[in-house]
């Protein structure tokens, strides 16, 4: 099973410091991956998420592809119906190409309806426009010159050119987890899941594994940990490696830079050899 984590762009821990001391020392530790997320503005005072200082995903990956070699870099999760998906497959292609080859895309349909609002963004259109959005940046990347007719997005394209086209395909996994969620992750690569107990993941795996049952379809989950609970995690790697999760990635809730770095270190001793 691989392991990575998320790194420390969210909140008052997030800087070019912290983000570079962060993928190098996963690197170090032989993690297989490093992640960001994703809210490009949020109303005030809401409860959640807990901090509006979200460092821009693509630009975070691209500072920790810079100051590294190996690991690879994952999305968790783009908002894909917030963004138009012709400069955003430009953005994934580049740092594709700059990475040589780490990139993941996780994408995710979002929840939080004011912030679909301030981008001018129909909230209720927003499974289409993701679907139609993978759609045609698949065709940019993959097709030259590209024709793809659009129903949700704005977008005219025929006969068109967009490049560079990344070097390698980029995998795509699909965060959530409604019926819609599973359905379009079964389409594609991959299932990048949260909030699943271990005691859950036999049946979430079974589901997906009579749809998909190649190893080329990526089963990964995301889980939180923090300074008093990481080294309780092994129990649940554990558990999870067991039910036929293929990739777990913690996103340390500490919240100053250097409790997190050690909550990384445990937690990558947590998994050894499992």
């Amino acid at each position: 099973m691989q392991l990575g984590i998320h790194l420390p762009h969210i909140g008052r821990k997030a800087g070019p410091d912290s983000i570079r001391r962060a993928a190098v020392q996963a690197e170090e530790l032989g993690l297989a991956d490093v992640w960001v997320s994703e809210h490009i503005i949020v109303p005030a005072g809401a409860p959640y998420p807990p901090s509006p200082n979200f460092w821009d995903p693509v630009l975070t990956l691209t500072w920790a592809a810079a100051g590294t070699t190996r690991v690879r870099l994952g999305t968790s999760v783009l908002i894909l119906p917030l963004r138009h998906p012709l400069p955003l497959a430009k953005e994934l292609a580049t740092l594709q190409n700059l990475s040589q080859g780490r990139l993941i895309l996780g994408g995710g349909v979002g929840w939080l309806e004011p912030e679909f609002e301030a981008l001018g963004v129909p909230f209720k259109e927003r499974g289409r426009r993701m679907d139609e959005g993978i759609g045609l940046m698949k065709a940019v990347w993959y097709n030259d010159p590209v024709t793809f007719p659009t129903n949700w997005i704005d977008a005219k394209v025929e006969s068109m050119r967009s490049q560079p086209q990344p070097i390698a395909p980029i995998p795509i996994w699909i965060g959530g987890s409604s019926d819609a969620a599973f359905k379009r992750a079964c389409g594609l690569d991959g299932w990048h899941g949260s909030r699943v107990r271990p005691d859950q993941a036999k049946e979430v795996v079974a589901r997906f594994r009579a749809v998909r049952p190649e190893e080329s379809f990526t089963i990964s989950l995301r889980i939180t940990c923090n300074a008093n609970n990481v080294d309780e995690t092994r129990s649940a790697l554990a558990a999870y490696k067991e039910a036929g999760v293929q990739h777990v990635m913690a996103a340390p809730e500490d919240r100053d830079i250097d409790t997190y770095l050690k909550t990384v270190e445990r937690f990558s001793k947590a998994g050894e050899g499992l």
